[in-house]
């Protein structure tokens, strides 16, 4: 993830710790220098021993039908998801092993019968527990008892406004349902936020989505860059952005977070999927702040960029656990036949999650002769690897030849 609002606008989030292993420090403070970036060198090695956030795609079943779906989901669940007792083993060993965060998501985890179950387990075994979900089946009932589970965080996904949603997900007045959804938690005061996925469909909304972020008052948005993953990878010819567009999107998302921020109206703003979105705003931010620039470079560089099979895991349904959430042809075991704790910690030479640690990763072409690799950690190898090469360039990669080097 990279925070725009962090690093562009200086605002402190209460998610700093876990993304830069330490809390950072508000605007003006420790910025530029040399210091900055030597704290950031300091940080580092700490960030990559952390414990992984884990993505527990709790269920295949969703009452949707989006065309980017990097699990394709629909329907009712296909018989093989974990058990509640099942699922219950896993959140305990997550727990014990010091697992900071557990993401429950789908398909759409609400429409699993036990989910806010298995959330109230999580919590009370001492895990923050975060609900990633479509906002269609948040009725009253339901968002009065997340807020009494104390669920950290909703975050809650659309795809463009009213019409290009409901097209995109395949159902007529989803986009209401969802807008329903946010408004029944923010009521109970639960933390809630909009999720969306940049591509040739939801890329000309994105000011009205700014909109109304501004205009229902919530607090969080992350920017979600395609995979090509699911649906997604099966379809990806008709999604994709060019390079041009996606710069002037990150443009557009860094101008409206500081409008927002100028206006009083401070949301956390965040790109996820795609860590060249770190160094094209450096570069920014060195044309225009260049004190903010060193702190934000000092971040970065605690943060190490990609994450998968490093601080970030994926559980599926049915107990296969993968390095991230997008690498479902790759699997290190099942839960069913081994404590995920086990599995993680067992990284046998030269297979993939040992790769995925190594510091710098095997990276070839345009990846491991970049001047950014450190900020970056070579991007999403689920994307280089449908290019037709794990350890080659991420096609996503919109900077130029002359801005790696």
């Amino acid at each position: 993830m990279i925070g725009i609002s962090r690093l562009y606008c200086g605002r402190a989030e209460p998610t700093d710790g876990l993304r830069y292993g330490r809390p950072a420090a508000a605007a003006g403070d420790a910025a530029g220098g040399s210091n900055a970036a030597g704290s950031a060198g300091n940080a580092a090695a700490p960030v990559r021993a952390q414990k992984p956030i884990v993505v527990y795609n709790c269920t295949r079943a969703c009452n949707l039908r989006c065309i980017h779906c990097y699990s394709a989901s629909a329907g009712p669940a296909d018989g093989d998801e974990l058990t509640g007792e099942e699922a219950r083993g896993l959140l305990d060993d997550l727990a014990a092993f010091g697992v900071p965060v557990v993401l429950f998501s789908g398909g759409e985890p609400l429409a699993r019968a036990d989910t806010l179950e298995l959330i109230a387990h999580a919590r009370a075994a001492g895990l923050r527990a975060v609900l990633s979900t479509n906002g269609t089946l948040i009725d009253e009932p339901t968002a009065e008892r997340l807020a009494a589970i104390r669920v950290d965080y909703v975050g809650v996904s659309l795809d463009g406004l009213a019409d290009t949603n409901d097209r995109f997900r395949g159902r007529r007045g989803a986009f209401a349902a969802a807008i329903d959804g946010i408004r029944r938690c923010r009521s109970r005061g639960l933390k809630v936020g909009l999720r969306l996925t940049l591509t040739a469909h939801t890329v000309a909304e994105l000011g009205g989505i700014f909109d109304l972020v501004e205009r229902e008052n919530i607090g969080r948005v992350c920017f979600y860059h395609l995979v090509h993953a699911g649906r997604g990878g099966e379809s990806s010819s008709g999604l994709d952005l060019s390079h041009a567009q996606t710069r002037a999107a990150v443009d557009l998302i860094i101008d409206r977070t500081a409008a927002l921020h100028r206006a009083g109206k401070p949301a956390e703003v965040l790109t996820v999927d795609n860590h060249a979105d770190g160094p094209y705003l450096l570069m920014r931010l060195a044309r225009e702040n260049p004190a903010l620039a060193a702190q934000a470079l000092a971040l970065l560089r605690a943060a190490g960029g990609n994450a998968s099979g490093c601080r970030l895991g994926c559980v599926s349904w049915n107990g296969e656990v993968h390095p991230d959430q997008f690498w479902r042809q790759h699997s290190l075991g099942n839960i069913r036949r081994r404590p995920f704790s086990a599995i993680w910690t067992d990284v046998p030479a030269g297979s993939l999650l040992c790769q995925l640690r190594q510091r710098p990763r095997p990276l070839a072409g345009r990846c491991g002769r970049c001047r950014w690799l450190e900020v970056c950690n070579g991007n999403l190898r689920a994307r280089a690897e449908a290019a037709g090469d794990i350890w080659g360039d991420d096609p996503a990669c919109y900077l130029t030849d002359g801005e790696i080097t």
